[in-house]
């Protein structure tokens, strides 16, 4: 295994992938603003969330055909510019059909250029695939975590909360002025030669589900623990919300531990190491009745969950590498359909039994991913 290399076209993923996830985190901190301007309630606000994830797992079932068909360079710049097209469009609008149109729009064309990034990131650092998925999903919970930030920070001027899509905007205006003539990885010659046999292996199918179980922790954490912050913790909204950042710090902090390790450790042994990780720091949250003690379990949550999407997207890349259009397809489809599913699901047996109890399902996410990754043991992975 030779040195890591970033070169052009690995920044360029890298920026573009922050892009990406700059955009779809800035859809909850912007919807107090645009509930207030069309006068929708929380559920309809919700909806441009499910759109997203919606727009989400259509993209993934259909981005390895249209690559096929129309090439990686085509939807990786035609994802990220329709991406921008969306974020406009959702600032105009005036009536929430258009602004739903929009989010599934974003959801749809932005995870296009997700899957392109992820397949040629991959393809092109073969087995150092997972050093930079890793990297670039870091970079990526970086920009998510700048999001909140900006909104707040536009929404204090006469721009108004609007303002923080078009930083998105002229951002992808930089990148591609500077980069429109780096060259992208095209699919690999395996891929051409056995483009008939479509059918990924049991292992990957495996690993599949435990990214969608990684997915729904991660967001169940983001949705809900600034209210279990204050429901069980007794902390003020306020600080609760603010406390949510601790969350995001450990996972930036997990992302960055885990980008040196893979250069040294397997991705199947991370992943185990970082299911334990959470394994040890949910019960410290979900249990504390005293603000240091849950912050401090938040973190360790943060650092744990945070490494889980890149690195089980690396163990399912490496188990599919000669279909890497079609496994990161299915990957973002399994990110779509846990954001879809799992937040709502909490909220509704929080309804049913209360918020406590219902964050004990997050032991069973963890469980399952980490019986399936210990299970899974596939040659291609060594």
């Amino acid at each position: 295994m030779g040195a890591f290399r970033r070169d052009r076209f690995t920044w360029l993923a890298y920026l573009l992938l922050g892009y990406f996830a700059y955009l779809q985190a800035s859809l909850g901190p912007l919807m107090p603003f645009l509930r207030s301007e069309l006068h929708l309630g929380y559920a309809e606000g919700g909806l441009h969330l499910s759109a997203f994830a919606g727009g989400m797992i259509a993209a993934g079932l259909s981005a390895a055909p249209l690559a096929q068909r129309m090439g990686r360079r085509t939807l990786l710049w035609g994802g990220a510019i329709s991406m921008t097209l969306g974020a406009l469009l959702l600032m105009s609008g005036l009536h929430v059909a258009v602004t739903l149109s929009a989010a599934l729009g974003m959801g749809y064309l932005g995870t296009l250029l997700l899957v392109m990034i992820q397949a040629a990131l991959s393809d092109h650092h073969g087995a150092l695939r997972a050093t930079a998925l890793t990297e670039a999903n870091m970079l990526a919970m970086l920009c998510a975590g700048l999001s909140p930030l900006m909104v707040g920070l536009w929404a204090r001027t006469a721009v108004g909360w609007r303002g923080a899509l078009l930083t998105a905007v002229l951002a992808l205006g930089w990148i591609a002025l500077f980069n429109r003539s780096v060259p992208i990885p095209s699919q690999t010659s395996s891929f051409e030669r056995r483009a008939a046999a479509k059918r990924l292996p049991a292992s990957f199918w495996a690993v599949w589900l435990a990214l969608i179980m990684s997915v729904a922790m991660e967001w169940c954490m983001v949705a809900w623990s600034a209210d279990f912050l204050t429901g069980a913790v007794g902390l003020p909204a306020t600080d609760a919300a603010m406390l949510v950042s601790v969350f995001f710090i450990g996972a930036l902090l997990g992302r960055f531990a885990n980008s040196r390790w893979t250069l040294h450790a397997s991705p199947r042994t991370l992943l185990l190491a970082m299911l334990v990780v959470v394994a040890i720091g949910f019960p410290v949250f979900w249990l504390a009745r005293t603000p240091p003690v849950a912050v401090m379990g938040l973190g360790v949550v943060g650092f744990g969950v945070g490494a889980l999407f890149p690195l089980g997207l690396s163990m399912a890349l490496t188990i599919a590498a000669d279909h890497a259009d079609a496994a990161s397809g299915w990957v973002s489809t399994a990110a779509g359909l846990a954001i879809l599913i799992a937040p709502f699901t909490l909220g509704a047996l929080a309804d049913r039994y209360e918020l406590n109890a219902a964050f004990s399902v997050l032991l069973l996410f963890n469980a399952t991913a980490l019986i399936i990754t210990a299970a899974v043991r596939p040659r291609r992975l060594g």
